[in-house]
């Protein structure tokens, strides 16, 4: 049994290189770009024995804001994010709100039009 729920995600892209552009400034990261089995990917970082995804271009997906939701860890960084997400075409669709022990979360809207969360612990 894995040590995660989840170990791997897709984020659908219509427009792999904007998608990269606003996530790279957006976490202040460098996602690396890959193809594979007739997909164009743009990788989050991540440590060995982590949980990592992807953006992700292919015929098969569409982005949407109505299915299911990733949370981007954002600790330590979360106020800048967020404000980096808005600045570079996201739509806050809900605000920084406290989740009690959990922590913090927002939801942004991509510029791709998925509904992404950002969670933080501080």
């Amino acid at each position: 049994m894995s040590k995660h729920a989840i170990n791997w995600f897709e984020i659908p892209v219509s427009d792999l290189a904007r998608a990269t552009s606003f996530y790279e400034d957006f976490l202040q990261v460098t996602l690396k770009q890959e193809s594979m089995n007739g997909m164009d990917m743009a990788i989050f970082p991540y440590a060995e024995g982590t949980v990592t995804g992807a953006l992700v271009s292919a015929p098969f997906l569409s982005p949407s804001n109505t299915g299911s939701i990733v949370y981007i860890n954002v600790e330590g960084i979360f106020d800048d994010a967020l404000a980096r997400a808005a600045a570079n075409g996201a739509e806050v669709v809900l605000p920084k709100m406290a989740i009690g022990p959990n922590g913090f979360i927002a939801h942004i809207m991509d510029t791709e039009g998925n509904r992404v969360g950002l969670h933080s612990m501080t």
